[in-house]
């Protein structure tokens, strides 16, 4: 399963760089970021208005959080935009970037079968959701991608004192939009980002099971990667898409974006301890 997960993924990524590479002679910027602004559509909405203001062009990679961050220290990506707080600040702390910003953020969300077998269906608390669905050994698909949402998801874990581990737990090592595939088919639990789900149209049997835990915050940041550590980066051009994100108008553009009617992204640009 792993290893077709791996396929797929390699195989979304040559295509997005296919199909995201400027014209011939045309400035821009590689931005490594997470799968759900990219499967969101919010860079769909955002990208185009940028390039308008400034000329210059974005090529996404759509990676969990954890491998844009290696993207970036290995200085393949001028600019990540990322959601774990905690990693993003050691990849500053480390000299890979050169300061984090808040932009935006939504909030994660457990969903599951409607029939919810592990009865925790309506509540508020996800760690005490995470301990019963352990204890009565409901399916649970896990990302398993070192992504910013299986960050999240092991946080969780760790403060239910649960080390999830048997056939009820499966570790996919796929994206978000793969991972909501696969808990529909089985069906099972899963931690999603909201905007994700807001957009996921394959739901079959899922539903919003919690929500509202203030530890389901998510918060997303951007980070120019530095040229002390690497020369070639772009450092104007990126940080001038640092610096329109950031902006009330890009602020604006995120705020306005939505999918079914509802506002996937909410503005929260600062300062980098924001």
């Amino acid at each position: 399963m792993r290893t077709g997960n791996r396929f797929a993924t390699t195989a979304f990524l040559a295509l997005a760089a296919f199909t995201a590479q400027p014209a011939a002679g045309q400035e821009f910027i590689t931005v490594a970021s997470t799968t759900s602004t990219e499967q969101s559509g919010l860079f769909g909405h955002i990208l185009p208005l940028f390039k308008e203001k400034t000329g210059i062009a974005v090529r996404v990679v759509a990676q969990g959080t954890g491998q844009a961050l290696e993207t970036g220290r290995r200085g393949d990506a001028d600019v990540v935009f990322v959601h774990a707080r905690a990693q993003e600040e050691r990849f500053v702390a480390e000299g890979y970037g050169v300061a984090r910003f808040g932009v935006m953020y939504n909030d994660f969300v457990i969903v599951g079968p409607a029939d919810d077998p592990a009865g925790i269906k309506g509540g508020a608390d996800a760690v005490a959701a995470f301990a019963r669905i352990a204890q009565r050994q409901a399916g649970f698909a896990s990302r398993g991608d070192d992504s910013g949402t299986h960050a999240a998801e092991k946080a969780l874990w760790q403060a239910a004192g649960i080390t999830p581990s048997g056939d009820w737990y499966r570790e996919l090592g796929s994206g978000m939009g793969a991972t909501l595939n696969a808990s529909a088919q089985l069906p099972a639990y899963t931690l999603t980002d909201r905007a994700t789900w807001i957009s996921f149209a394959n739901r079959g049997p899922l539903e919003i099971i919690v929500e509202g835990d203030r530890r389901l915050f998510n918060q997303y940041g951007v980070i120019l990667v530095s040229t002390e550590r690497h020369p070639h980066v772009k450092a104007k051009a990126g940080q001038a898409f640092v610096d329109w994100l950031v902006s009330d108008e890009g602020q604006e553009a995120i705020a306005g974006y939505e999918r079914n009617g509802e506002q996937l992204f909410f503005p929260n640009a600062g300062d980098p301890a924001s």
